[in-house]
């Protein structure tokens, strides 16, 4: 479904991705870890067009989205759905308003038709009959809910998630993985998902991929990864405090 060749990417001197090789599977859920600031949104927001790579080539279904024009973007991203970290939902809008966005600006769509897909949505992650709710009426897990109603209203192949636990409480953290594993069984869709909370990586993933140093280091399924023998993985899976993590961030803060 989606393959990243070479992927390099350059902010204001920086190197944020370095040669980054990644292919995931149609229909399987694909973890990306990393420590914070390594460039696993970016990563993201490449796959979906919104910023595009200095050099290398991302698939997606074998068109290379690297080369297409913006209006080819836009028509492709009505393929993707995306929970973002903050939720991202509109404070003027009411849920089902938020839900229906991208049907309303994107389609031709009866209003009753969308209305229909709307509540079907939000039936689909537990939150019946708040089409009327304001987003500022709603706990923090209730707006990821929201966010992923949204991301699934399009009916895509394939869905984004960037750091889907950030901000919501453990119990409500559990059951957005309960969700994002249900959806992927109902929906059989295609999932990526950016985290460095490793209980919700095990939980969901099919495999695994770590993100250092601007580079995929490692990929594997969720026991290969806990039992790995890379000691850079080994040190984030563990949160251990002493690594090679740690020794390199100290000589960088010395030099």
């Amino acid at each position: 479904m989606i393959e990243i060749n070479n992927i390099h990417k350059v902010f204001h001197g920086k190197k944020v991705l370095k040669s980054v090789d990644l292919t995931v599977q149609t229909g399987e859920t694909m973890v990306v870890i990393g420590c914070s600031g390594c460039g696993k949104s970016v990563l993201l927001k490449h796959i979906i067009g919104l910023l595009k790579p200095d050099s290398g080539r991302i698939s997606i279904d074998k068109e290379d989205i690297t080369k297409m024009d913006e209006k080819q973007l836009r028509h492709l991203r009505m393929r993707f759905g995306m929970l973002f970290q903050s939720s991202a939902l509109f404070d003027s809008l009411n849920v089902a308003e938020n839900v229906a966005f991208s049907l309303m600006e994107h389609t031709d769509l009866d209003r009753k038709v969308i209305m229909h897909k709307v509540r079907s949505c939000l039936s689909l992650v537990g939150l019946s009959g708040i089409e009327h709710s304001m987003p500022s009426e709603l706990s923090g897990g209730m707006k990821k809910r929201v966010g992923l109603a949204r991301a699934i209203c399009v009916d895509p192949q394939i869905v984004l998630y960037d750091e889907p636990t950030t901000g919501i409480d453990p119990i409500m953290a559990d059951a957005i993985n309960d969700l994002i594993r249900d959806l992927q069984d109902k929906l059989k869709i295609t999932s990526i998902v950016v985290t460095h909370d490793m209980i919700s990586a095990y939980k969901v993933a099919d495999r695994i991929a770590m993100l250092y140093e601007g580079r995929i280091i490692e990929v594997g399924t969720p026991n290969q990864i806990k039992n790995t023998s890379n000691p850079v993985v080994k040190q984030f899976i563990t949160g251990a405090a002493e690594g090679p993590i740690t020794h390199r961030e100290a000589a960088l803060e010395e030099n």
